[in-house]
């Protein structure tokens, strides 16, 4: 009787012999790339017990598919319990840097685990690089409209947190000299769901880049842009597990407050008519160098006369604070001290646009200085 021949296997099945290989245990390498396959023949009973691969029948559509449903689930099983890994060791890692985190917020969305803030970063800053490849040789989007509709929301969500955490803090009794992180009860809670907020707006700011490399706004995707927005929501998942409320609300009350008047300015430059309304605009940048400053002052406070909030996070957000005055001030000398503002830019020509790292909407909004895009 000759011998059985394998099945005739198209090349869409090929995957087929391969893994029955690993299957049954034979010492092909492939074990190495699907370490989940079990190796003691029991795995897949479609196939005879054999070392040669020969099949007493070609494979029914559906066992061949259970078959492959089973070798990508343990594969990503696998996958899984690797990255399970690394998310304990980075937590673990984190845990002995910074000492145990608030238990208040455990189980709060997004803060439980490191992995959602990084790989959104990651994703971030990937799609700069890959946005601009994507549009490089396409025409920019106007996103007339939906930049709008961000600048108003992004207007509201900030009004929001201003009236919020300058009510929980006066409801807490807060000092603003120096506030400890448990004196204040339910107050505290609520100053804490806020700041959540304040975090989860970070991400949202993403959007902003987005827009710049949909629009071919190249010149506006700066070191500033891209650093002041990666880091602000990396660090502020910290603040949320660590530092979730008392010296924490001061900050983003002074930096609510500031950008309820940039996404107004924005939201507003959209419209020609609104143009002479808009006198205010060169000095956003000095109000923004003017909150950098008032929280440095206000950390530093704490330390002065210190009230059992943690002393590390008190300097490093004086360091970080300090990184952002050094950029905002070169970039405000740049702008207009070297390059003083003259009359007839009250109204450039059109397609006219100002360098800088924050414009926004219709019209290339730059902390002073409006340029209109041409359509």
């Amino acid at each position: 009787m000759p011998p059985l021949r394998p099945a005739p296997c198209p090349p869409a099945r090929g995957c087929v012999r391969v893994l029955a290989r690993a299957s049954l245990g034979v010492q092909s390498g492939v074990g190495g790339r699907f370490p989940s396959v079990p190796r003691d023949g029991g795995a897949f009973d479609v196939f005879l017990p054999t070392t040669s691969l020969q099949f007493p029948r070609p494979v029914p559509d559906s066992e061949f598919i259970a078959l492959c449903a089973r070798v990508k689930l343990g594969f990503w099983r696998e996958r899984g319990e690797h990255l399970k890994a690394f998310d304990d060791e980075i937590n673990a890692f984190l845990d002995n840097m910074f000492g145990p985190r608030d238990s208040r917020v455990r189980g709060w969305f997004m803060l439980d685990s490191y992995l959602p803030t990084f790989f959104l970063t990651v994703i971030y800053l990937l799609s700069i690089w890959l946005g601009n490849k994507y549009m490089k040789n396409r025409p920019a989007l106007s996103l007339r409209g939906i930049l709008t509709s961000y600048n108003l929301g992004i207007t509201l969500l900030s009004l929001y947190m201003l009236v919020e955490l300058v009510l929980s803090s006066w409801e807490g009794g807060y000092n603003l000299q120096c506030q400890d992180l448990a004196s204040a009860g339910e107050a505290d809670i609520r100053v804490a769901k806020v700041l959540w907020w304040y975090y989860f707006s970070k991400l949202i700011e993403f959007l902003d880049t987005i827009f710049f490399v949909l629009r071919k706004k190249t010149s506006q995707i700066t070191f500033l842009h891209v650093y002041h927005h990666a880091s602000m929501f990396n660090i502020w998942w910290c603040v949320l597990n660590w530092i979730p409320c008392g010296q924490s609300f001061f900050g983003p009350t002074l930096n609510s407050f500031i950008h309820i008047l940039m996404y107004s300015y924005y939201g507003l430059s959209v419209f020609p008519s609104m143009h002479k309304y808009l006198w205010w605009k060169k000095y956003l940048t000095q109000a923004q160098l003017v909150q950098f400053v008032l929280t440095i002052t206000h950390t530093m406070s704490a330390v002065v006369k210190p009230c059992g909030f943690p002393f590390g996070c008190l300097i490093f957000q004086s360091s970080y604070m300090l990184t952002l005055v050094i950029l905002f001030l070169n970039f405000y000398v740049q702008t207009y001290r070297k390059k003083p503002v003259k009359k007839d830019m009250e109204d450039p020509p059109a397609g006219k646009e100002v360098k800088n790292g924050f414009s926004k909407a219709y019209l290339t909004a730059a902390n002073g200085v409006i340029g209109k895009k041409a359509q």
